[in-house]
């Protein structure tokens, strides 16, 4: 642990926006603010673009009461971005331009908010700014509904997320079963990869009103077992089937079952999925010739605030809180992440700190043991992990009945 340092910080964030991200950044703004030892604190304007476009609003002209919005504030206030950064060994010209930067602002604390690609953001930082010899502690905030960093229990945003889905899986199971009708409502739910969110659903289902199938990217989809899945179910519940899907599901070769699997890619170079309920619907519907509908959440579960875990907003700001306290304690390097105990029968969170260098471009997958021997449904392992990640309600300010969300001045310096 090297010695504690004086001068300002950024703070940004990154990739997709959750419900709880900016409780993550209150947790860092606030505690920067309140900590002697850093004497500016600067938010970038999308993330490292805004530090590499010299984009940096100044927080600390913020009103603190204001900043307390974000804390139930819904995606990611100051702007995120899906930026790759090139290896230095390769291209340091973007490593360079931070450095100035970093010297203009006199930056000694970056913490940066994102998933498994902004670790590998943060980790380059890292290591190029040890590699010049300029001092400067960074810490990554970990972020991402897809639960899928690797090295820490659960990611701030999924508890939230699942929630979301959870509760109107319940909601379209309720009404999907109204009239005397043969009827297949397939549900397409965010996870390229990994599948936790689609999971998630299984909460639903656990609670009495949710997916007869649940299908997850952790295995190989057939189409012709599938439509003999809901042949099955129709033919035990009266005519009626309810399915939901992880947007990444494939077959054996790799191949996305999506029919939109080529049809962009992000900055990373990730495929963007999409319109995969709606074929699974036709396929079904030619199948069974029953009524079929497909539904896509799409951005929804990511941005409920208005049913976010409690737990979820209170690890998310702390998740930042922590990420500040060890930077000034001398920590970089490192991730915050947290581990589950059981104390006295009971769920409790504690905040570990990972070297970033473990955690970047690692992705962490549901469990096979979590899936049933169908591969169509999830056990009691998986209702008994995530239950307690959503429990509480947030307490989200209103005015004239409607959420009140964070107005800051944004304020760029100069």
């Amino acid at each position: 642990m090297s010695e504690k340092l004086i001068g300002s910080c950024i703070f940004g964030q990154s990739g997709g926006p959750t419900s709880v991200i900016n409780a993550s950044a209150y947790g860092v703004i606030k505690t920067a603010l309140e900590a002697k030892e850093i004497t500016k604190v600067y938010g970038a304007f999308h993330g490292i673009q805004g530090v590499l476009n010299d984009q940096l609003y100044i927080m600390d002209e913020e009103d603190p009461e204001e900043l307390r919005y974000l804390l139930h504030t819904p995606s990611s206030e100051l702007g995120s971005c899906r930026y790759k950064m090139a290896d230095p060994d390769v291209d340091d010209s973007d490593y360079r331009r931070i450095l100035e930067i970093f010297k203009k602002y006199n930056v000694r604390y970056f913490f940066y908010n994102g998933g498994n690609d902004s670790m590998d953001t943060c980790n380059k930082i890292s290591k190029y700014m040890k590699s010049v010899g300029y001092d400067c502690h960074v810490m990554g905030v970990p972020k991402t509904i897809d639960n899928d960093l690797y090295g820490t229990d659960h990611c701030p945003g999924f508890a939230s997320a699942a929630k979301y889905i959870a509760t109107s899986c319940m909601e379209i199971n309720k009404d999907a079963r109204v009239y005397d009708n043969r009827m297949v409502v397939v549900v397409e739910i965010m996870g390229r990869h990994a599948g936790w969110l689609a999971a998630s659903a299984a909460l639903a289902t656990a609670y009495g009103s949710g997916p007869d199938l649940v299908y997850l990217p952790e295995c190989d989809f057939s189409m012709e077992q599938f439509l003999a899945d809901v042949d099955d179910v129709l033919d035990k519940k009266n005519g009626k089937c309810f399915v939901a899907v992880s947007e990444g599901i494939h077959y054996a070769d790799g191949s996305f079952v999506s029919e939109a699997k080529t049809s962009a890619t992000d900055g990373f170079g990730h495929a963007q999925l999409g319109g995969l309920a709606s074929m699974l619907a036709e396929v079904v519907k030619a199948h069974t010739n029953a009524k079929v509908r497909g539904i896509e959440l799409s951005l929804l579960q990511r941005c409920g605030a208005h049913l976010a875990s409690a737990t979820d907003v209170e690890e998310a700001f702390n998740a930042g809180r922590v990420a500040v306290e060890k930077a000034v304690e001398g920590e970089s390097g490192y991730m915050v992440a947290f581990e589950r105990e059981t104390v006295d029968g009971a769920y409790h969170c504690v905040y570990k700190l990972l070297p970033l260098e473990s955690v970047a471009n690692y992705e962490k997958k549901v469990p096979l043991e979590w899936i049933n021997p169908q591969h169509n449904g999830l056990t009691d392992d998986f209702i008994a992990y995530v239950l307690p990640l959503i429990q509480g309600e947030a307490e989200v300010p209103k005015e004239d009945s409607l959420p009140r969300y964070a107005k800051l001045k944004k304020v760029f310096a100069k």
